[in-house]
């Protein structure tokens, strides 16, 4: 099984000033369970915006998204955002 969830195109014009060094870049988060073991798992894919198929791929465990979700989490908090939940 693969379902996709989630994925964002970041253009140029998204990137704040003073980011030179950044690329704009997509992320995809998607749900697999394509493995020897059938346990569903996370797929987050990140690569260059335009260059599919070239990015990295984590196949997260639910703790390991878990992990990733409450990290987001935090960060939105300390920069003072609405974290969502």
């Amino acid at each position: 099984m693969r379902r996709s969830i989630d994925d964002q195109p970041i253009t140029a014009d998204m990137l704040p000033p003073g980011a030179e060094d950044a690329s704009p870049v997509s992320w995809a988060v998607a749900l697999c369970d394509d493995y020897d073991d059938a346990e569903p798992r996370v797929v987050l894919t990140v690569e260059d915006l335009g260059r599919p198929g070239t990015g990295l791929v984590a196949h997260l465990s639910a703790d390991s998204a878990r992990r990733l979700r409450g990290a987001i989490h935090d960060a939105l908090r300390e920069a003072g955002e609405d974290s969502g939940r």
